[in-house]
Order: structure tokens, then C-alpha cells, then sequence
């Protein structure tokens, strides 16, 4: 590729348009123009904790390295052969820094109220230039260590990570994001490039900035600091995963005022489409608000009776390779509270939800949408997010306004198998 093709996106009906950049380097880029105060850029490349088994495509034998290494890597890149650290660097900008791994992606962000070009260099060259030695990683290994040991002090961390491991027997994503003590302990230099090489291909990347910035501005940045590169094909492993949970039932205790509980619906039923995967994320959206929300009956019969504390949470989480569903809390009775919500999912089961309160709450989850793009962080990130699942950020309006109750009642009756559920509590000592 010897040029940058442009291509721009717009949505009349939310009156948003952004532009992708297909550089000649070979990273997509999206700027999304936004007059707010702040400009946020995030640098994502599809690689995360779950993906610890892998090759190129012409490869012979996969890969395999230690838990948590994608995390690992994310930490030794602020560091520079020559010259400042990477946060002194930024320091120099006024630029607020970050970055983070999660089960698939891993991402470099920014924000920034002036200096924005200048920030924007640092951020694709520090990404861009990886300088690992296995004396640098001696040194991390000691300070990710104790980000490791205070994480098993967290107790909703523990809560969390526990109900994976019920959840799953084989797929990754039941291993903490940062690994544990022993696998990064077996951590080099050598390890860490093979890894970066394979995914810090700017094909495998995506660069988003939101704010009121130009895309030629953002162009020539690109143009000055990244090379093109290679694309290469990455195949993963997965080791093959059943629908029912590993495990019912998992308890901790530690130094907490009153029992914590994460209750996990395992989701084997995972579309191989993008658009049908964020679909099904839509509909159980507006399931869980229909069902969980403060307005439900189950919550205000739980707290009305003392069993939970003022918040119960819900989330549903999909990608390509695993999904669950989530309902947490606070009881001084989690055992009680399991059942009764697994009762009340039956009887809803039974009746299935009605139309009026479908429609009530698709109105939530669609105002929550509209309510996102009044952040330059939640747009970049999302945008992010959304085309590494193969998908576009506009999409997600369509597919809600599109949801139908047949569809949503047809999740409701699938959804809830008695083989799915998992419960993780943490007590007190």
C-alpha cells in the first residue's frame, strides 16, 4: 500500500460520522470529531490475557507461554532504550497516560487538553519500539509480583476471578489477567519479543482518537513515525470448552463487613457472526435491565427483606471464543439469595416478560448509548472495542432499535439451564 485511503461513516440518526484511515503502514486509524474538552487517543492491538497459545499462520507448532505475559508486556513497554521514561515524556505534553490488558485486547491511551500532536508522536513511538532485557525483566517480575499479591488481597477481584474458575474447566479466561507469581517468574526477554512480534503487528492494531482534532493532523503524525509493516495471519488455541460450569459452587474468605456474591450463567451458545454476537449483547442488555434492575420485582423483594444491600449489579459479557452472564451483590445470606433469584428466573421463564416493560427498558439501554457519546474516552474506547469484535460502533443503535420481545423471551427460555449457573462468594474471616 503507497497510499492512505479514507473512508467516512455517518449515522443520521444519532448525527455522528467519524473517518477511518486505511494507512499505508498497514494500522487502521478512526478519528471521531468531537468538540469537547478533552481529546482521548487509545492504541489497541487485538492480544490479551486469554491468548497464551498461538502461531503464525505457515507456523508448524503453536506457542506457548506463561499466564499473564500480555499483561507483562504491557508494563515493560513504557520503558526506553535511550532518553526518559515514558511518563516523563508525557509529563512534558500536560497528557494524562494510561494503559491496560483485559481477557483479549491490550491498549495505550491518552488524554489531553493541549499538545495533542506531540503527545500523539509519543504514544505510536513508544508502542512501536519494544526494548526488552532479561535484566529489566528480572526487575519487573519483583514489581508485578506485588500488583499479584495485592490483587489476591482485593476481594472482589477474588470474588470475580473465582467464579471463572467455576464457570470454566479449560478456556483461558478463568486465569487471572496478571498471571500468577510462578508464571511470571518464567518470563524473558526472548519470550517477550516472540510475543510482541506476533501481535504489535500494526494489521493486529487499531489507533482511535475522539476530540476536536483533524484527521490530517492525525494522518501526519502517522505518516512520520510508523513503518509499514508485514501483514501475518495469527492462529489461536483454544482448548475446547463444555456448556456446563466446572464447578457450582466456590467460596474465599477474607477481611470483608459482609458476604460478597458474583452469580455466573455460563454462555456456550456464542454466534460465529460479529453482528449476531452484538445482537445477542444488545438483547441481554435489555434482559437484565427487565430483570435485575431496581424497578424488577426480584430486587425489591430482596431488599425489602434485608437479603441484599442497596446495588445489585448485572453485566453480560460475550467474545468470539467464551460469554456469561452476571449478577452481584452484597448479602449477609448469598446461599438464599442464589436460589431465590434461580426461583425467579423459572417463574419469569413460565410468563416470559411483556411487552410493556421490553420496551421500557430497551429505551434505558438505547439512552445509555446515546449518553456514551458525550465522552471522548467511552467513543474511542468503544470504537476500539467494537471493531475488534469485527464490528462498527453504529452498529449497536441499529441493532437495538431492530430488537424484538420474541427475540429477547427466546434468551430468556435458553439462556438460564440449570447446568449454567456458578456461584462464587467471598465471606468474612
Amino acid at each position: 500500500m503507497t497510499m492512505n485511503e479514507r473512508y467516512v461513516k455517518s449515522n443520521e440518526f444519532l448525527g455522528e460520522s467519524y473517518t477511518k484511515i486505511c494507512h499505508k503502514s498497514g494500522l487502521d486509524i478512526y478519528v471521531f470529531p468531537k468538540k469537547l474538552t478533552t481529546t482521548f487517543a487509545v492504541f489497541g492491538t487485538k492480544y490479551g490475557s486469554i491468548d497464551n497459545k498461538f502461531k503464525l499462520k505457515g507456523e508448524r507448532d503453536y506457542t506457548e507461554v506463561p499466564n499473564g505475559i500480555a499483561h507483562f508486556l504491557e508494563h515493560k513497554l513504557f520503558d526506553n532504550e535511550n532518553g526518559p521514561d515514558t511518563f516523563s515524556r508525557y509529563a512534558e505534553t500536560g497528557a494524562n497516560a494510561n494503559a491496560f490488558t483485559s481477557f483479549d485486547k491490550t491498549a495505550y491511551l491518552f488524554s489531553c487538553t493541549e499538545n495533542f500532536k506531540e503527545s500523539l508522536e509519543i504514544l505510536l513511538d513508544f508502542v512501536t519500539k519494544p526494548y526488552f532485557t532479561d535484566k529489566s525483566v528480572q526487575k519487573e517480575q519483583g514489581i508485578i509480583g506485588q500488583e499479584i499479591r495485592m490483587g489476591e488481597d482485593s476481594p472482589s477481584r477474588v470474588l470475580f476471578f473465582n467464579l471463572m474458575k467455576a464457570l470454566y474447566e479449560k478456556h483461558s479466561v478463568q486465569i487471572s489477567i496478571a498471571g500468577t507469581v510462578e508464571s511470571i517468574a518464567e518470563i524473558d526477554a526472548k519470550l517477550l519479543y516472540k510475543c510482541y512480534n506476533t501481535f504489535y503487528n500494526l494489521h493486529n492494531m487499531v489507533l482511535c482518537v475522539c476530540g476536536d482534532v483533524d484527521v490530517d493532523e492525525v494522518v501526519s503524525v502517522a505518516d512520520r513515525v510508523l513503518k509499514e509493516s508485514s501483514e501475518s495471519e495469527i492462529e489461536r488455541f483454544f482448548e475446547e470448552e463444555p456448556a456446563y460450569v466446572s464447578k457450582e459452587k466456590i467460596t474465599a474468605k477474607m477481611q470483608v463487613a459482609k458476604p460478597l456474591f458474583d452469580i455466573g450463567i455460563k454462555d456456550a451458545d456464542i454466534p460465529s457472526e460479529p453482528i449476531e454476537r452484538l445482537r445477542k449483547a444488545a438483547g441481554m442488555a435489555v434482559l437484565n435491565e427487565v430483570m435485575f434492575s431496581k424497578s424488577s420485582s426480584i430486587f425489591n423483594e430482596l431488599y425489602d427483606e434485608g437479603l441484599i444491600s442497596a446495588n445489585l449489579d448485572y453485566c453480560y459479557t460475550i467474545s468470539s471464543s467464551f460469554a456469561f452472564n452476571e449478577i452481584s451483590g452484597e448479602s449477609a445470606e448469598p446461599e438464599k439469595v442464589y436460589d431465590r433469584i434461580r426461583e425467579y428466573i423459572k417463574e419469569t421463564q413460565t410468563k416470559g416478560i411483556d411487552i410493556q416493560a421490553f420496551e421500557r427498558c430497551k429505551k434505558v439501554i438505547f439512552a445509555d448509548f446515546i449518553k456514551s457519546f458525550d465522552s471522548t474516552e467511552e467513543i474511542a474506547c468503544e470504537l476500539m472495542s467494537y471493531v475488534f469484535e469485527g464490528c462498527d460502533l453504529f452498529d449497536y443503535a441499529d441493532v437495538i432499535k431492530d430488537l424484538e420481545l420474541d427475540y429477547v423471551n427466546g434468551l430468556l427460555k435458553t439462556m438460564f439451564d440449570d447446568s449454567f449457573f456458578a456461584l462464587s462468594t467471598v465471606c468474612p474471616l
